[in-house]
């Protein structure tokens, strides 16, 4: 078995995920190489490489990342342009790690299973999509299966919603927290419903006990991140406690994003994905533990408090008190 370090390629290493990922990689003691299209204004430092290059000039890459045993991709659209950029994103990824002879890793999440998903999510359940995102994650999944059959060797790490991290643009920056200065937290489900999150610094975490345990490794597998299976007034409840006092929650205003939605491409696209908010669901964890024994996630709370505390916006509105919710 190699439980060993050695020297993983980072694609999209700006992006949230690829950050995360590259800063626990090198925390573990990888070398690193972060693959980016504009050098940070904040580079990681101790053992991370930076290629500036875009993801189309392969040959560089390669030449570059020449040992690398470990290609992590956190290459990801924008969320309006999944259907022209996703697929070619994911065959730049299978090139590369091919290329290298290395073990593609890739960040998955719940939306192969579509609205019928049930409640707790192993790697058994057969992926039914329902939208058209649901469809080009399963369509990306099954070229990077293909492509096992050819030589490839992957691993689909999946998990819920992102959260925590450098950067913004997670359900807990944008909707959530965005008003507890004003002592509200926006929730865009129902209270109790479950609803499956992944805090990013656990995550990475995950990808590098992964990868650790890749001998053990079939030449491609699916494995499920549990990460924090919570309800919206879970969030209230903890949200209220860090900020000292009692916190009112509000619906997020899914009618006005509907009558919006012609105008506004990125509501419809976050409209067609709505129902992850009314089916409960959680990500089963029994096969990462059996390659990662030990492996825990960070609390719930604890997660949460260094997330708000890291981000300057959050922090101050966390800190802040309304007169009508002191």
């Amino acid at each position: 078995m190699n439980d060993g370090i050695g020297r993983v390629l980072v694609l999209g290493a700006n992006g949230r995920l690829g950050r995360a990922a590259a800063r626990a990689f090198a925390a573990a003691g990888w070398s690193v190489v972060a693959q980016v299209r504009r050098a940070p204004a904040d580079p990681l430092a101790g053992g991370v490489e930076y290629l500036e290059c875009e993801i189309a000039d392969a040959a560089r890459i390669v030449a570059r990342a020449r040992g690398a045993e470990v290609v992590v991709t956190g290459l990801n659209p924008i969320y309006t342009r999944w259907a022209r950029e996703a697929m070619p994103m994911a065959r730049a990824a299978i090139d590369i790690a091919t290329a290298l002879g290395a073990l593609l890793m890739l960040p998955g999440n719940v939306y192969n299973f579509g609205r019928a998903m049930p409640a707790l999510l192993d790697e058994a359940v057969p992926f039914a999509p329902t939208t058209s995102k649901g469809r080009i994650r399963v369509a990306i999944e099954r070229a990077i299966e293909d492509a096992t059959t050819r030589g490839l060797r992957a691993v689909v790490v999946r998990a819920g919603d992102f959260y925590g991290g450098d950067g913004r643009g997670s359900w807990l920056d944008l909707a959530i927290a965005r008003d507890l200065g004003r002592g509200i937290v926006t929730y865009p489900g129902p209270p109790d419903v479950v609803h499956a999150w992944a805090w990013l610094p656990d995550l990475a975490r995950a990808f590098v006990r992964v990868a650790q345990a890749r001998d053990r490794l079939a030449a491609f597998e699916s494995i499920h991140f549990p990460g924090h299976a919570v309800t919206g007034a879970d969030w209230t409840r903890v949200l209220s406690s860090l900020s000292g006092r009692r916190l009112r929650r509000r619906d997020l205003p899914w009618t006005l994003m509907r009558w919006l939605s012609p105008v506004m491409p990125m509501w419809r696209a976050v409209l067609e994905m709505r129902y992850l908010w009314q089916v409960p669901h959680a990500l089963a964890g029994e096969r990462l533990q059996a390659l990662a024994p030990g492996f825990a996630v960070t609390r719930f709370e604890a997660a949460v408090a260094e997330t708000l505390g890291g981000d300057p916006a959050l922090a101050a509105a966390l800190e802040s008190r309304h007169p009508n919710t002191a």
